[in-house]
């Protein structure tokens, strides 16, 4: 079909292709952005944890006042919860993924450094990386006889054996600090006090909390060191999926029973802990569906009342054109290429706005650049609920008699 009547046409109805092509525009770059930080969320929620997120169960109690027999009271609450019925593993770990509360500490290559090289968290508990089921890719697990005392270790850094100045770094953490290198065998220093040496590689193990962005996130390691009760740590068990809660409360009976006095201040399972953790991303998510769906459906309804007015207006001349010999499919194509074009001026307009208001996001909010595939996606999806907005209208232009055009108004 020639176009040119069609151009010739909207010049004469500037107003109306103005506000069609604006309106296109606008929800172009909305959406375009909406759905990258709905993708963004969702990559989010669904990044790897490294550990048996379904096996796992969280019990934190509180004690009152000093505990100067720390240490065997934690081997007596460990063997009580080993006894209990369908748990496979028991560690007291200092933090448990998505707590939302997490260790960290700066890591240098050289203990000259005046800027760190990275941020990391630091997982400790005895067999702790077992109990959590994180997968060793290289190198070993720490021996019984290398574990140190987490009070002894921090009170007197200096008294640190060379044993027990080893860690086991993620795959993500070796790849930051020696990309492409073996990471075996090398060392960092945790702030300016002691360097330690790697000894094992894990494939993943999130950090408690995500403070210091998305990237970061798998930029964890584990340290030989024994927790006792009394430190704010938590008891880990392992369980089968279905055991979980049975385990929980039989956990919860058992420390009580020890010491009646202690506080439970958590009990959870671990995916109940992560659902908490992602609850505002699921939030973010819903409302920026909502704001996509809405956007979509008022420009629908738009296109649908410009068009129609359109119609109306341009009646006479349909029946003009209907007499000189135009058929009801040509009228049809006339008005759903009229709105394509619209369509693609008001997308092309959109796609430049969107582009800027990615980076006024990337400058904001320290979010990545969006990628080039959701604009064609968005421009499909506009001109289909263009053509479709159009469709009604344009059936009722297409059935305007030809008697139309000898009526006077």
């Amino acid at each position: 079909m020639d176009i040119l009547p069609i151009l010739s046409t909207l010049r004469r109805h500037k107003i109306t292709a103005f506000l069609i092509v604006l309106e296109i525009a606008l929800t172009c770059a909305i959406v375009c952005n909406a759905v990258f930080l709905v993708n963004q969320r969702l990559h989010r929620m669904d990044m790897p944890s490294g550990v048996a997120m379904h096996e796992l169960v969280q019990v934190q109690v509180s004690t009152i006042g000093a505990q100067p027999d720390a240490a065997a009271r934690t081997q007596e609450d460990l063997a009580a919860l080993r006894m209990i019925p369908g748990v496979r593993a028991v560690a007291l770990a200092n933090q448990l993924p998505f707590t939302n509360s997490s260790t960290n500490t700066s890591i240098l290559l050289k203990p000259t450094q005046t800027q760190p090289t990275l941020n990391a968290t630091l997982y400790t508990g005895e067999n702790v990386s077992r109990v959590l089921g994180t997968r060793l890719l290289a190198g070993r697990w720490f021996q019984p006889d290398e574990y140190l005392d987490f009070a002894t270790a921090t009170s007197n850094q200096q008294a640190i054996p060379d044993a027990s100045r080893i860690v086991i770094i993620t795959r993500a953490m070796a790849q930051r600090l020696w990309p492409g290198e073996n990471p075996l065998g090398k060392t960092f220093w945790l702030g300016n006090r002691f360097n330690v040496r790697v000894v094992g590689v894990v494939a993943s193990l999130i950090r408690p909390s995500l403070y210091w962005g998305d990237n970061s996130a798998q930029w964890s390691m584990i340290l030989p060191l024994r927790m006792t009760v009394g430190q704010g740590a938590s008891y880990a068990l392992r369980t089968a999926p279905q055991d979980r809660q049975r385990v929980i409360k039989a956990a919860v009976a058992a420390l009580k029973k020890l010491d009646p006095k202690r506080v439970v201040t958590e009990q959870r399972t671990l995916d109940d802990a992560r659902a908490e953790f992602f609850q505002g991303d699921r939030a973010m998510t819903g409302l920026l569906l909502g704001v996509i769906i809405a956007l979509l459906l008022v420009t629908g309804l738009g296109i649908v009342g410009l068009a129609s007015f359109w119609v109306a207006q341009r009646r006479r001349t349909i029946g003009v054109r209907r007499a000189l010999g135009a058929t009801r499919a040509d009228i049809l194509h006339y008005f759903q290429t009229e709105n394509f074009l619209l369509a693609t001026i008001g997308i092309v307009l959109g796609m430049v706005l969107a582009y800027g208001i990615n980076l006024l996001l990337m400058l904001h909010y320290e979010l990545p650049r969006m990628p080039w595939m959701y604009f064609p996606i968005g421009a499909i999806a506009l001109w289909l609920i263009g053509q479709l907005a159009v469709l009604g209208p344009a059936l009722r232009a297409s059935h305007v008699p030809p008697v139309v055009a000898t009526r006077t108004v």
